[in-house]
């Protein structure tokens, strides 16, 4: 994925070691489980909205696109949160993710 943020590029040249443990922890809670990729990917995308992390909604937004999830998929799993959220929250994902989608194509 080439469009990961300056700062993610940064930490990754800086603290390589730390880096790739991350990699791999994250690599081993993906295989952990029976979930296929694109779910995984839309899981973490609510995740970040509910943390309002602008940053990784472009970042699983990317993931998910290239994990096969259509922008209807990630659109509506952002919407789900509308109700857990609340709408300011929900607005504010939907709108980094459309940005995402929009940079993907």
């Amino acid at each position: 994925m080439n469009q990961l943020p300056k700062s993610y590029q940064q930490f990754r040249q800086e603290h390589e070691k730390v880096w790739q443990t991350y990699e791999r922890l994250g690599a081993a809670a993906g295989e952990a489980g029976p979930l296929e990729l694109k779910m995984r990917e839309l899981i973490k995308l609510g995740m970040a909205a509910a943390v309002q992390s602008e940053s990784g909604v472009h970042s699983h937004t990317h993931r998910a696109l290239e994990a096969g999830a259509s922008p209807a998929e990630i659109e509506h799993s952002i919407l789900l949160g509308i109700t857990t959220l609340g709408f300011p929250t929900m607005m504010a994902a939907l709108t980094w993710a459309k940005s995402a989608i929009e940079d993907h194509k």
